[in-house]
């Protein structure tokens, strides 16, 4: 089971690329996609920075700055955005326990990027 925090990080990763998904050619402010989430400014640039480590998305800085998909939603799976945004998952502290749980990991991320950031764009618009 995901922990509170990490459940909640790849939520809000996963909704703020969808809206970067709806406008894929435009930057979006961090503001801007604060005020649609509901979220603070500072914690969707935070999250800007991860999603930019993993190489998502492209930001720039300025007035006409912002943030949009460097990649095409449809190469975007949904693991991929989970491995950018959470930190570590069911580590237990006991070596090779933990070697299993991180090939479990492995196989779950490749098991959610069957589904892509563009066909949970799609679901959203039919919902």
């Amino acid at each position: 089971m995901l922990g509170m925090a990490e459940s909640g990080q790849f939520r809000l990763g996963l909704r703020l690329l969808t809206v970067l998904a709806k406008g894929p050619g435009t930057m979006h402010t961090s503001a801007a996609i604060a005020e649609e989430l509901g979220e603070s400014p500072v914690v969707v640039r935070r999250m800007f920075l991860l999603l930019h480590k993993a190489g998502l998305i492209e930001q720039k800085k300025g007035p006409n700055g912002g943030a949009k998909l460097m990649i095409p939603a449809k190469q975007i799976g949904v693991g991929t955005v989970y491995g950018a945004v959470s930190k570590g998952w069911l580590v237990v502290g006991d070596a090779s326990v933990d070697g299993v749980m991180k090939k479990v990991r492995a196989e779950a991320i490749a098991a959610m990027n069957e589904t892509t950031l563009n066909q949970v764009v799609k679901k959203l618009r039919k919902a």
